[in-house]
């Protein structure tokens, strides 16, 4: 920018000055502009005051850093917390689905470990009606992943996962084979999944 150098080159003398005025109008300038009048003054995008004050105050600057850092630091504990408090509503709701389940499908008389192998298939229809795997077939597909495959659910993923127990519960209730009920939640998981991928602003505005 000729401009520019000539800046440059004068910018060592001491007769040298230049006025946020002169710079806008030899440069065009944009993001920044002044104002004339009994209010006016020089007005600038908030990134180029942020870098502007930076250059002339390390006191400013590391304010910026420290402010910055707090922030994220809020962002992650806010996320942490949204993130567990989805888990412990997905837990509750899990109790529900489990108490259905030992109402409707357990017989009278069973050992636990034919109970257990009811939960953990009621537990996979619901898995591969979200993730479309069952939890065996996720630590196959990820042997060095801590966890298991709801660990890693993304809190969209999790929300729904809620709504399915509750609607597994009812749907036990009502009498509905395993199958029948498969093809209904997977549909809700589908239906519901999508509704929240494309209210982003929305999710956003609740997290």
């Amino acid at each position: 920018m000729v401009e520019f150098d000539h800046f440059k080159m004068q910018a060592g003398l001491p007769s040298f000055v230049l006025s946020a005025g002169q710079w806008i109008e030899k440069t065009n300038a944009i993001g920044i502009y002044v104002k004339q009048g009994k209010y006016g003054g020089t007005y600038a995008h908030k990134d180029i005051a942020f870098e502007f004050g930076s250059a002339i105050s390390a006191v400013f600057r590391l304010f910026l850093i420290k402010e910055f850092q707090r922030l994220k630091e809020d962002e992650q504990q806010r996320l942490s917390l949204e993130w567990n408090l989805q888990r412990t509503l997905s837990k509750i709701n899990y109790r529900i689905h489990t108490d259905a389940i030992k109402e409707q499908i357990i017989p009278d008389v069973v050992t636990k470990e034919q109970a257990s192998a009811i939960y953990a298939s009621e537990a996979d229809l619901l898995n591969v009606a979200l993730f479309g795997k069952t939890a065996a077939q996720w630590r196959n597909e990820n042997p060095t992943a801590k966890g298991n495959i709801r660990d890693i659910a993304t809190l969209e993923q999790l929300v729904v996962l809620s709504n399915m127990e509750s609607i597994n519960a009812l749907l036990i209730r009502q009498g509905l084979s395993q199958g029948e009920r498969l093809l209904q939640l997977n549909s809700v998981a589908i239906t519901q999944m999508k509704s929240l991928l494309d209210n982003q602003n929305l999710v956003k505005r609740l997290k």
